[in-house]
C-alpha cells in the first residue's frame, strides 16, 4: 500500500471530487457548486477518517499540479470576442469592480487583523471569480492550504447568501432584465451564483450576466501578474542569487497564461461545442480534485482563528460591492 501511496492520494481526491459533482446536481446544492462541495468533503474526510501519511504526496500533487491543468482547461468557457462585442461599458465596470473590491476587502481585513493572505484571497475571490480566482492567486503569494480553504469557504457562503437575496428582491426592483443581469454579473462571486441569480430575469438577463462575469474572469490574468510582482518586490532580498534573471523567477503564473491561450483557441471556433463543453467539464473535475486536496490538508484550528474575521471582511466588502455595482450600472447603462 505504501508503494502505491502517491496514486492512492490522487485517487482519494478524485473520489471526493466525483461525489461532489454528484451532490451538486441535487436541488439546493447546485447553487453551491461542486468545487465548494469538494473542499467540504475533504475537510469532513480528514476529520472522520483522516488518511495515512504515505498518501500525502498524491494529495498535494492534486492540490498543486492538477489544479494548474484544471485552470488552463477552464479557459475553454471564455469567448474573448463576446467581451469585445459587449463594449467598453462592460470592461470598465469589471475593472472598477475588481479594483475597488480588492482594495476595500484587503483594507477591512487589515483593520480586523485578518491574516494578510486570507484577506487578499478573499478579496480576489469576491472581486474576480470566486474559488477559481483564489486558487489561481494563491501560488503568487505562497498561500498555505488553510488560507486557501478559509477564503474559498467564505466566498461560498457569501455568494450563496447574496444569490438568494437577489432572487428574492428581483420582483420588487422594477428594472429591465438586461440591467438586472448586468448588475448580477458585476457583483456576484461565482459563475454559478451569477447564472442562478440572473435566471428570474430570463435569457436576456442571463446572457449579459454571463458576459459581464466572464469579463471579470478574463481580468484574472493581469491581476495575478500584478499581485505576483508586488509580492516579489515585497519579499526581495539582497542575495545575489535572487538578483539573477530567469524566466522561472518571474512572478508570472504561467498556467494563467495557458488559461488565456485556451480561451483564444475557444474563441476561434475551431472546436465543436460538444468538445469544448467536455473539456470544461473535465477541468471542473480536475479543479474539484484540487479542492478536495485542499480540504484534506486543512487545519480546523485555522478556521476557528480566522474564519469569522474572513467572513466579516468579505461581507462588508460584498455590501460595498453591491452599491458600487449599482452605481456603475446606473452610470453606464
Amino acid at each position: 500500500m505504501r508503494k502505491n501511496g502517491f496514486i492512492l492520494g490522487i485517487g482519494l481526491t478524485l473520489f471526493l471530487a466525483l461525489i461532489a459533482q454528484f451532490i451538486a446536481y441535487l436541488p439546493i446544492f447546485e447553487i453551491i457548486g461542486s468545487l465548494v462541495l469538494a473542499i467540504v468533503l475533504g475537510i469532513v474526510w480528514r476529520v472522520v477518517f483522516y488518511y495515512p501519511s504515505y498518501m500525502a504526496g498524491g494529495i498535494t500533487f492534486s492540490s498543486k499540479k492538477i489544479l494548474r491543468l484544471g485552470i488552463i482547461l477552464l479557459g475553454m468557457r471564455l469567448n474573448l470576442l463576446s467581451i469585445v462585442e459587449a463594449g467598453f461599458s462592460v470592461v470598465i465596470t469589471a475593472v472598477v469592480v475588481i479594483a475597488v473590491t480588492i482594495f476595500v476587502i484587503y483594507k477591512i481585513g487589515s483593520k480586523l487583523e485578518l491574516n494578510p493572505n486570507i484577506g487578499l484571497l478573499t478579496a480576489c475571490g469576491t472581486g474576480i471569480c470566486g474559488a477559481a480566482a483564489i486558487v489561481a492567486i494563491a501560488p503568487q503569494v505562497k498561500a498555505k492550504d488553510d488560507e486557501v480553504a478559509i477564503s474559498v469557504a467564505t466566498i461560498a457562503m457569501l455568494g450563496t447568501l447574496f444569490t438568494f437575496i437577489y432572487v428574492l428582491i428581483f420582483p420588487f426592483l422594477n428594472i429591465e432584465s438586461y440591467t438586472y443581469g448586468f448588475f448580477a454579473g458585476a457583483t456576484l462571486h461565482e459563475l454559478a451564483h451569477v447564472i442562478a441569480a440572473a435566471d428570474p430575469g430570463g435569457s436576456t438577463s442571463v446572457d449579459i450576466a454571463v458576459i459581464m462575469k466572464l469579463t471579470r474572469v478574463a481580468l484574472l490574468v493581469p491581476v495575478a501578474i500584478i499581485i505576483g510582482l508586488m509580492f516579489a518586490r515585497k519579499n526581495r532580498t539582497e542575495n545575489a542569487a535572487d538578483r539573477k534573471f530567469s524566466l522561472k523567477s518571474l512572478p508570472i503564473p504561467w498556467f494563467i497564461i495557458g488559461f488565456l491561450a485556451t480561451s483564444a483557441i475557444y474563441t476561434t471556433g475551431i472546436l465543436p461545442t460538444a468538445v469544448s463543453d467536455l473539456i470544461v467539464s473535465f477541468s471542473y473535475l480536475l479543479i474539484g480534485m484540487a479542492m478536495a486536496g485542499l480540504g484534506l490538508n486543512v487545519d480546523l484550528n485555522s478556521f476557528k482563528q480566522y474564519g469569522l474575521k474572513s467572513f466579516k471582511a468579505g461581507l462588508a466588502g460584498t455590501v460595498i460591492l453591491v452599491f458600487v455595482g449599482a452605481g456603475l450600472v446606473w452610470a453606464v447603462i
